[in-house]
């Protein structure tokens, strides 16, 4: 379910058509027994019932392996059988459990790296992609700033940094990410993530990213300057003792330590 459908059966691949893999994806995604006459309604809206629910015994027919439902029996309420392994129940379980795991065990967050089905339009698969992607950013950014205040920053900088691949616009995404190259005394890409950011919210939205990012950076005379001018330059980002300079090639910044006057390299 996650990244793509696959159903795997005594480890082959199993083929399906259109209807029966939208009936088996929608009882991945809906763990309880789903009533016919909803089911058929969900994923043929508009149908008439009855061919509805022609079409909803049909594909369940044609899926060609009973035991992937509960009891076998297709005449009941549809539901997969409980020894059905879901890679999207296991993601669930996870978020659930990242909490309460210790920041110096390694669980395998690659279960987080995927969003659901994407590419499926249905209304049904869109309202639970956006729920587990939700769930799934924020256990990423708190699993990050755990791991942060634990020393493991390489491993806080890539979960925050798979957060923001998920969602770019995402400011505690960004927040997240920030704060673990801070964290990690990697100020320059501190800095160039802020950049990006705001460069970002400037294409799409016009405006300046949220002043609160402002207040991870270490206090500067420089910074509210800065921060107050409009257009503010990519690269204008200053902290004590740091200034940027811009090359005489191709207009690359540069941070460099000392507080003289800076000139081009």
């Amino acid at each position: 379910m996650l990244g793509s459908f696959t159903l795997v059966s005594d480890g082959a691949a199993v083929p399906l058509g259109v209807d029966s893999r939208r009936l088996v994806a929608y009882l991945a995604v809906h763990p309880r027994p789903q009533e016919h006459a909803a089911l058929a309604a969900d994923l043929w809206p508009g149908v008439p019932a009855a061919a509805a629910q022609r079409l909803l015994n049909e594909a369940a027919t044609a899926v060609g392996i009973p035991t992937l439902f509960s009891d076998g029996d297709l005449e009941a309420p549809l539901a997969l059988a409980a020894d059905v392994q879901v890679d999207l129940a296991d993601a669930l379980g996870l978020v659930r459990a990242l909490p309460e795991i210790p920041a110096t065990d390694s669980p395998d967050i690659a279960l987080l790296s995927a969003d659901i089905l994407p590419g499926w339009t249905a209304a049904w698969i869109a309202v639970e992609r956006e729920r587990f992607r939700q769930l799934r950013l924020h256990a990423l950014e708190e699993r990050s700033l755990r791991l942060s205040a634990a020393g493991r920053h390489a491993e806080a900088v890539a979960l925050a940094e798979m957060a923001v691949r998920t969602a770019p616009s995402r400011e505690s995404a960004r927040r997240a990410l920030i704060e673990a190259h801070l964290a990690q005394g990697n100020i320059a890409a501190a800095v160039a993530e802020y950049d990006a950011y705001e460069e970002l919210l400037r294409s799409s939205v016009g405006g300046p990213a949220s002043s609160s990012l402002d207040a991870l950076f270490p206090p500067s005379p420089v910074w509210p300057v800065l921060r107050a001018r409009r257009p503010m330059p990519r690269s204008a980002v200053q902290l004590p003792a740091l200034r940027a300079v811009r090359g005489a090639v191709g207009g690359s910044r540069r941070l460099v330590s000392g507080g003289g006057a800076s000139r081009p390299y």
